[in-house]
């Protein structure tokens, strides 16, 4: 207890609004209201629509090195922080993964886009994977990403944030120096975060209601959701994953391919949980090529890349 106490009193400012993502940059931040959620969105580029969908903890931040080169490929690019991430709401609830995929289709919905290819990180990944079982018709394609659904190794942080009445004093662990030890385990090559990058991810977590709304998702998320239901997906599906993930480790896209009914398994040497941002020009060459030539041939291979 006077550990975590200590650590109040650490927390760090976070950067000023008009630094946020994508601050900076030709994207430009729109928000809209979503199945009663303020949504923080980026709709960018013109052509077939991809959504990007983060991964816990995260927001829409995560995609920076993939939304301008889909957009200028010729895709519509609609990326944006989920609820109770990023800078949306942070309800207490409405964090259950058919509350999740409702929503996405709620903002897609608004934004006039009828079907689209679902590339979904980590949290995302599942999000993705139960909008397809959901309305597969609305699906063009699927790209999983070090997903969740069959289950994660939590970091030690996290697991604390589960832990009843003691999870309530992570408000006062996710301070800066919190943020910077957890992007850690997310790489396999740490010296690649830079103090922009914790910057950046650390701002959201400290805005009022993230703790409670952490919870939220920890309380009603299923992170193993897909247990037993991946061969009803029928959509082509490109499984991408970092070899060194520490989080949720390479057998499990392994294990999803084989319980998918058309899917395809890219492994990155080197590359640890948060793939599109340790190793972004392989990441964005093969999501590109998926996007343009559709699966590998045949569906089971498996490629490594450098």
């Amino acid at each position: 207890m006077a550990i975590a106490v200590g650590l109040v009193g650490c927390r760090s400012a976070p950067i000023p609004e008009w630094q946020r993502f994508p601050a900076g940059t030709a994207l430009v931040p729109r928000y809209m209201m979503v199945d009663g959620s303020r949504i923080r969105y980026v709709d960018a580029g013109q052509g077939p629509a991809v959504v990007l969908i983060h991964g816990l903890a995260a927001s829409l931040y995560s995609w920076r090195h993939t939304m301008v080169p889909l957009a200028q490929a010729g895709f519509r690019v609609i990326a944006f922080d989920n609820r109770g991430f990023g800078f949306s709401d942070k309800p207490a609830q409405g964090h259950s993964n058919a509350a999740y995929a409702g929503l996405l289709f709620g903002l897609l919905d608004s934004l006039g886009v009828t079907d689209a290819v679902f590339v979904g990180h980590s949290m995302g990944g599942a999000i993705a994977a139960e909008a397809v079982l959901t309305r597969p018709e609305r699906a063009r394609g699927l790209v999983l990403v070090d997903a969740a659904g069959l289950g994660v190794r939590w970091p030690f942080m996290l697991r604390v944030a589960r832990w009843p009445i003691v999870g309530v004093l992570f408000d006062g662990l996710r301070g800066r120096a919190a943020t910077a030890r957890i992007l850690k385990v997310l790489y396999a090559d740490p010296s690649r975060i830079t103090s922009q990058d914790v910057d950046q991810y650390y701002a959201p977590l400290a805005e009022p209601g993230f703790g409670r709304s952490l919870r939220g998702v920890l309380r009603e998320f299923r992170f193993d959701g897909l247990q037993g239901r991946l061969g009803q997906v029928q959509t082509p599906t490109l499984v991408m994953w970092g070899a060194q993930d520490r989080l949720i480790p390479a057998t499990v896209g392994q294990a999803m391919v084989s319980g998918l009914g058309h899917a395809a398994l890219v492994r990155f040497a080197g590359v640890g949980h948060a793939l599109p941002e340790e190793a972004p020009d392989a990441f964005n060459r093969t999501l590109l090529t998926f996007l343009e030539q559709g699966l590998p041939s045949p569906p089971q291979n498996v490629a490594r890349l450098p």
